[in-house]
């Protein structure tokens, strides 16, 4: 049977190959993970992390970038955060505003990912066929 570091080891990497992850970020879980195995193999309970009770992993000012959002909870960069609190933290959106008290009017994107898709509406028109949709439907309920 293989030993606790190596079965660790082996979690790690299989994390890894998926997610992008720093060298202390791969120590970190290194270290959780076979602390984890360690407690199970003695009939220990796991100590879970208790994520909604801890205080925020970075400050609001400093989560919310022109390049990257943080995640308050635990800490991660990227362009988006309604997919990473669903897969990461089993939560929505709301459910994490609430927790961290975000008004709804702050989003929960990077400013120039934004602004990119923004950009790239306009280039396509979408607020002009949005209008003339409208429009031709307000038409056809005129009629009625």
């Amino acid at each position: 049977m293989a030993t606790i570091l190596e079965m660790a080891a082996e979690i790690v990497a299989a994390h890894a190959s998926t997610t992008n992850m720093t060298k202390d970020e791969l120590v970190s879980e290194l270290s959780d993970v076979y602390n984890a195995l360690n407690c199970l193999e003695k009939g220990e309970l796991v100590a879970a992390s208790v994520e909604e009770e801890q205080g925020p992993a970075i400050s609001r000012k400093k989560a919310f970038g022109k390049d990257k959002i943080f995640c308050m909870i635990c800490g991660k960069g990227m362009k988006t955060l309604s997919r990473h609190l669903k897969t990461s933290h089993e939560m929505t959106a709301s459910e994490y505003r609430k927790q961290f008290d975000i008004p709804r009017s702050q989003s929960l994107a990077a400013k120039s990912y934004s602004e990119t898709r923004r950009q790239m509406a306009i280039d396509r028109g979408l607020g002009e066929k949005l209008a003339k949709a409208r429009a031709a439907r307000g038409k056809g309920k005129a009629k009625k």
